[in-house]
């Protein structure tokens, strides 16, 4: 793949021509004014020194630098680049619920967007750290494994939706078994899921897998987003609720009990996101808690520079234009490396 960085300085090229029709017409009006000085040929005679080649290949070297130096000014792209760093962080997958239920408007705009807002947060405050992405409703998968890339965290957060698990329901316990399976192999860096749901889980032992995952050193937070009241869920494109077989509007609720079981049995926290940021400060207060061990972590670099090669070479020409002289130079006359010669004898 290949880009310009700042592909708007490449406008400047258009200066060239610019440069190009008026050196023309200097070079035009000055071989005039000789004429009307005298006869050409006699001119020449007087003038032997002088040359009518090497201003123009001058000027044509000079112009060739300058369009190096705008594309080496606009910074040539391409290519893809990783290296290993190592780092002082913690690993952590969060678990999102994506389930209908997530709709319910109960916290603003909805508790699935107010959770995408914590956790863009969340990212923002991460520095060493690795962060995966694993979504469920009523099955789960891997939305994003665990990195240091917090931009295409960020990009595969955004995208998360109901629509990406046609298996509609809550299994916590398949996301908590998940989450385990993605950190890869065993490392000392403290590991934790953060498991954002509204508790409604009817699938799984949820509990149970919370126990395995802190059996095997990983701390499981949750975060509970709603209310114990519960709000209807909208359906998608209409001003109508879903509702159940027998006509009746579903209404969501929280299950804050649920919630906390699970948090215990991981031996983490359960906070509950609300429309502040105060569950965002205790999770991130509790992963500070953390130990912090030194992790590698594989860093992409999606583009190499290459403006080097451009402004190397134009400096070169730049050196050269500098070692020629308008006028001819009797030492190195008879080599003829601008076929002068040929001129002459032609006049």
């Amino acid at each position: 793949m290949f880009r310009f960085a700042n592909i708007e300085l490449l406008w400047l090229l258009l200066s060239i021509p610019v440069f190009v029709a008026a050196y023309i017409a200097y070079t035009h009006r000055k071989r005039r004014q000789l004429e009307e000085f005298g006869d050409a040929e006699l001119m020449a005679e007087l003038m032997p020194n002088a040359s009518r080649v090497r201003p123009a290949v001058k000027f044509s070297i000079l112009m060739v630098a300058l369009a190096l130096l705008i594309i080496a000014a606009a910074r040539p792209q391409w290519g893809t680049s990783e290296r290993t760093e190592k780092r002082q962080g913690i690993e952590a997958i969060v678990a999102l619920d994506i389930s209908n239920s997530m709709l319910a408007e109960d916290v603003a705009p909805n508790r699935l967007d107010r959770a995408k807002q914590m956790l863009s947060k969340m990212l923002d405050n991460m520095v060493n750290d690795k962060v995966g992405l694993v979504v469920f409703a009523g099955d789960a998968f891997v939305q994003l494994p665990i990195t240091c890339d917090y931009v295409s965290a960020k990009m595969f957060l955004n995208t998360t939706k109901p629509e990406l698990i046609q298996t509609q329901g809550t299994a916590i316990g398949k996301a908590i078994h998940t989450c385990v399976n993605s950190f890869g192999e065993p490392s000392d860096a403290s590991r934790a899921i953060i498991i954002i749901t509204d508790g409604e889980n009817h699938e799984d032992d949820a509990v149970a897998a919370a126990k395995q995952a802190k059996e095997q050193g990983i701390q499981v937070m949750v975060v509970g987003i709603g209310k114990p009241e519960g709000s209807p869920i909208p359906l998608p494109g209409t001003n109508n609720y879903r509702k159940d077989r027998q006509g009746n509007v579903v209404v969501s609720r929280l299950n804050e009990d649920m919630c906390r079981e699970i948090a215990q049995a991981g031996g983490g926290i359960y906070v509950r996101c609300d429309n502040t940021n105060t569950a965002m400060r205790a999770l991130q207060k509790e992963l500070d808690k953390m130990a912090t061990q030194e992790i590698e972590a594989q860093v992409y670099t999606e583009y190499n520079e290459q403006f080097h090669s451009f402004a190397l070479l134009a400096l070169l020409l730049i050196v050269i234009d500098f070692f020629i002289f308008n006028r001819k130079n009797k030492a190195i006359t008879r080599l003829d490396i601008f076929g002068e010669s040929g001129v002459k004898n032609q006049e």
